[in-house]
């Protein structure tokens, strides 16, 4: 079996039982007799293929491949299995029809891909082409990671699936993206893809990026994700809160959004708002890294890094009415989670180290967290042009101007 049909066992349709052997190895050599009657007893119910695995190192290390001859079974969707039992054409024959038996009864319940009665997932692994990649990667300050595949590539196809669920478990910490290279020639030659699956991380330099080289499978692309997240910090940003789209990236996914209510430009002026975005810029870059590392490598979990928004007074509404900021003043601060519906606000002074502390305690999980009563009405706002805020003079008019329409009256009747 070459390169072009082992794509085949990969884009089958149907069960395929595959030999990896050597043709040195003695055990392959006794088995070859059977493994070609096995092959006629299952024409047409399933295929039986043989690979040389000395032919094909990659494909024999990629498939763990240790002994020989390995059989294992492939079955569309699912990861191959190992078959253990005797080396006779019966086992092996009642050991397909037990796999193809198991294929056509989750065919039937509607369980398998294309025949699923439930509403696929989507995946969270972002469609990239000449027109937006620039936009979407390189001027991005997060790190990407992304698959340049072919759609006849029967790796690629494999890597499908895998891709998919690491995509979706780490939305929200790191950008997964995926280029067809039949239709972006441009992108590919670009890169200097040369192969496929050929899989690119785009750090903080993102005109250098480096290949990914580990595993082909969701845990090991998300560690490797994760670890480089690790390296791959972005500078720490203070966004204003000027619509719903700035809500749904800093706050939607995140594991916190601290928001700030600052008082009005007429009040703090410029040079008063700028000092209370370094105040917020300084905790964020104390915090850019998740501050409890080390529940990470305990648990093997990894909390999302904070983000922080701000507002002016009276700027967003309905937000401030649901999280209960107005009535004593600003600036004000909360700690939001969206995807909980809850938020806990600093009752503190709006200064360094009390906010440092708020942090730390949000988290921690916080204390007296209250519950958002719905989701918050986001309005679209112009954003700060970074000035001091103008007064509007009023026309002026003199009290006898007031009062002329009158006077000239009392006049006529004189």
């Amino acid at each position: 079996m070459g390169i072009w049909e082992w794509w085949q066992v990969l884009n089958s349709n149907g069960v395929v039982l595959v030999e990896f052997f050597a043709p040195w190895c003695g055990h392959c050599q006794s088995l070859t007799p059977i493994w070609e009657k096995a092959a006629t007893v299952l024409k047409g119910v399933a295929t039986v293929a043989a690979l040389d695995a000395d032919a094909h190192k990659s494909l024999a290390q990629e498939y763990g491949i240790k002994g020989f001859p390995t059989i294992k079974v492939f079955v569309p969707g699912k990861p191959p299995v190992d078959y253990q039992g005797a080396r006779d054409v019966k086992p092996i024959a009642e050991f397909a029809l037990q796999q193809v038996k198991a294929l056509l009864k989750e065919r039937l319940s509607g369980k398998t891909a294309g025949g699923s009665s439930e509403k696929a997932e989507p995946s969270a692994s972002v469609e990239l082409n000449s027109r937006n990649f620039d936009e979407l990667v390189i001027k991005s300050k997060e790190l990407w990671i992304v698959e340049f595949f072919a759609p006849w590539c029967g790796h690629c196809k494999k890597l499908a699936p895998e891709w998919k669920k690491a995509a979706n478990n780490l939305k929200g910490k790191v950008k997964l993206g995926h280029v067809d290279c039949d239709a972006e020639k441009s992108l590919m030659s670009r890169f200097n893809v040369q192969g496929f699956p050929t899989i690119l991380v785009f750090g903080a330099d993102k005109d250098s990026p480096v290949p990914y080289e580990g595993a082909r499978v969701a845990t090991a692309i998300e560690s490797f994700a994760l670890e480089q997240l690790e390296t791959n910090v972005s500078p720490p940003e203070v966004t204003e809160l000027t619509g719903p789209d700035v809500m749904d990236e800093k706050c939607g996914s995140a594991a916190i959004c601290f928001v700030a209510f600052l008082p009005d430009i007429l009040d703090s002026k410029a040079e008063g708002r700028n000092r209370y975005l370094q105040q917020l810029l300084s905790v964020a870059e104390k915090f850019k890294r998740s501050p409890y590392r080390q529940v990470k490598l305990t648990l093997g979990v990894i909390f999302s890094s904070f983000n922080y928004v701000w507002t002016a007074a009276g700027k967003q509404p309905d937000l401030e009415k649901q999280v209960g900021v107005g009535g004593y003043g600003y600036p004000a601060l909360v700690a939001l989670n969206v995807k909980k519906g809850a938020y806990a606000p600093l009752r503190s002074a709006f200064e360094l180290d009390q906010i440092i502390e708020f942090v730390k305690e949000a988290g921690r999980g916080g204390k007296g967290n209250l519950p958002l009563e719905n989701s918050p009405a986001i309005v679209k706002t112009e954003p700060w042009d970074g000035k001091d805020g103008e007064i509007l003079e009023e026309d002026e008019f003199s009290l006898e101007e007031l009062m002329g329409g009158e006077d000239t009256a009392n006049k006529d009747e004189l």
